[in-house]
């Protein structure tokens, strides 16, 4: 891994963990299509903790609040918005348990089979603008239920399948139980911030028994540094960017790419 890899697979990191587009189709299938080798551990560590930054920066103000809010509500009932911390909480349960237990099963069928990672990628897009466009968008986060709050994590189960997307699987939870488009991604972005925490810790603590491996440190800087920035940049945009349209360009670009990768499929310039 030299230098201009990790800065081209920390910008693709940071650009597709937060829009609904599957980092993991992308970071499995461009390095196969340009014939590169796999990233390896000490990269999924830069790359997740690059897009751990990139959350936590832009929403530590409402970071601090929820730690404020959650240690009130532990010990208090009043009002709706200090259950929000509590939700967050048991809607990342799910995935940190089923990630734990299955997580490698799942990468062993799923991530060496391209063919199948491209239809999730086109199938969950579909799926994703399906509900933005039925679903009823009346709710905020404040208003999210135990009910709500659960079925979105249990959905965030299968963004362990490589091209679902994590994001784009939350957003079409949240649509699904009635929260506004703006705030089923910002439900979205705060709930993944234990998830993607814990990812880059439980990959660190390995790293860190492993060491890193010569050659790597300047790479792994690199890609945190492009992850944390590019991440930074694609939240606010979405974030803006739902306020006044559909999510439909994001499906329309991961059924045009998904279509490519498929030629590309066909024609054997992916394996």
């Amino acid at each position: 891994m030299n230098v201009f890899h990790a800065a081209l697979l920390g910008f693709v990191q940071g650009t597709t963990e937060v829009l609904p587009i599957s980092s993991s189709a992308h970071l499995i299938l461009i390095p196969r299509l340009l014939g590169w080798p796999e990233s390896g551990l000490t990269f999924d560590v830069a790359l997740h903790f690059g897009t751990f930054l990139a959350l936590f920066v832009y929403f530590w103000r409402e970071v601090a609040q929820l730690v404020r809010d959650g240690l009130t509500g532990f010990f208090k009932e009043d009002g709706t918005t200090l259950r929000l911390p509590w939700l967050l909480v048991a809607a990342s349960v799910p995935a940190a348990i089923v990630g734990k237990t299955l997580e490698k099963p799942i990468e062993e069928i799923f991530r060496s089979n391209p063919f199948w990672i491209v239809l999730f990628m086109i199938l969950f897009g579909l799926i994703l603008g399906l509900t933005d466009r039925y679903g009823r968008q009346h709710h905020n986060v404040e208003q999210v239920t135990l009910k709500a709050a659960l079925i979105i994590g249990s959905l965030q189960c299968l963004a362990l399948v490589p091209g679902v997307s994590r994001s784009g699987i939350t957003i079409t939870a949240a649509l699904l139980v009635g929260l506004s488009r703006i705030e089923a991604a910002r439900f979205s972005f705060l709930m993944s911030l234990p998830v993607v925490f814990g990812a880059a810790l439980l990959k660190g603590i390995h790293l860190f028994k492993t060491g890193v491996p010569a050659g790597e440190g300047m790479p792994m800087l690199v890609g945190v540094i492009v992850s944390a920035v590019v991440g930074y940049i694609c939240v606010a945009f979405l974030l803006r960017f739902v306020q006044t349209k559909t999510l439909w360009s994001f499906v329309w670009y991961r059924v045009a790419v998904g279509g490519l990768f498929l030629a590309g499929l066909t024609a054997g310039w992916l394996h």
